[in-house]
C-alpha cells in the first residue's frame, strides 16, 4: 500500500473486472475502480500484462488485510511498499 492508496495486482483483465466490482460492493464505493493494464518491463505482448485495481484511501479506512485476501482469491496480491 502506498500512502492513501491500495493497489491490487491481478493476473488478467477478467479477474481485475471482477475484483473492481467486488471492491466497490464491499467498500460501498460510489464508483467502481477502473482496472488498469500494467505491462511487464520489456514485454510487448498483452498476454504478459498484469492488471491493477487502485483503491484510493486517503483516510486509511479500508482494511488492507481484507483487500489482500480478496486479491488472493483471484490469484493476485496487494502491492506493498
Amino acid at each position: 500500500m502506498t500512502e492513501g492508496r491500495h493497489v491490487l495486482v491481478l493476473p488478467d483483465r477478467d479477474a481485475a473486472d471482477e475484483v473492481a466490482a467486488e471492491v466497490a460492493d464491499r467498500l460501498g464505493l460510489a464508483e467502481e475502480p477502473r482496472p488498469l493494464r500494467d505491462a511487464l518491463a520489456g514485454e510487448d505482448d498483452a498476454e504478459d500484462a498484469q492488471w491493477l485495481v487502485v483503491v484510493e484511501d486517503p483516510d486509511s479506512r479500508h482494511d488492507a488485510a481484507a483487500l489482500a485476501a480478496l486479491a488472493e482469491e483471484y490469484d493476485g496480491w496487494l502491492e506493498r511498499d
